[in-house]
């Protein structure tokens, strides 16, 4: 039984099935084997969890950081690629940035391992936005990122319950007008 094998499966339960409902003796079904066989690893749910939610967000840190050295795209190309990964996700009936914010509403005790392991991903998700829309001289890029952020986290918060495609490219339509004003604002078309 190798570790990344098992998260891997944990994610893909909890993005299909979410968080409430997947249970240890779901994935053990998934993976074949015996529920005593996690165990050693995993004593009840919430370890499992907290190891899936610090294992996918490895991932997106990977991710952002491939992204942020891919010299092919610009800028805004990379802000607007998670919903194009995220479209992807959703064609395949995954909801992985929903985790994150199920997991705040799930365990909502600011002190908690897993609601800190969440605030994490969130902040580091608000730093790159924040990031990128400096290295575009966008005029008070703060606001701008938390807005952008907002359209994001809504995105992720409607597709835990609706599970809809066209909500991401809703959200992404709304992240490009977001730049557009920014874009404009920084080039006094709205002065």
């Amino acid at each position: 039984m190798q570790r990344e094998h098992v998260l891997d499966t944990a994610l893909e339960l909890l993005e299909k099935q979410g968080l409430a409902t997947t249970t240890l003796e779901m994935l053990a079904e998934k993976l074949g084997i015996q529920l005593s066989a996690m165990r050693p690893f995993w004593p009840d749910r919430e370890a499992l969890l907290y190891d899936c939610l610090r294992y996918h967000s490895q991932q997106i840190d990977t991710w952002r950081r491939q992204l942020l050295i891919d010299e092919t795209l610009n800028p805004q190309q990379k802000l607007l690629a998670r919903y194009d990964v995220l479209t992807e996700h959703v064609q395949n009936e995954r909801y992985p940035g929903c985790l994150f914010i199920a997991a705040c509403s799930f365990f909502p005790a600011t002190d908690h391992p897993i609601h800190q392991l969440a605030e994490q991903q969130k902040q580091a998700s608000l730093d790159f936005t924040r990031n990128l829309l400096r290295e575009m001289e966008t005029e008070d890029a703060d606001t701008v990122a938390q807005q952008m952020e907002l359209v994001q986290e809504g995105c992720l918060s409607k597709l835990l319950i609706k599970r809809q495609l066209q909500d991401v490219s809703l959200a992404k339509q709304l992240a490009e007008d977001i730049l557009k004003i920014a874009q404009c604002r920084k080039y006094g078309a709205l002065s």
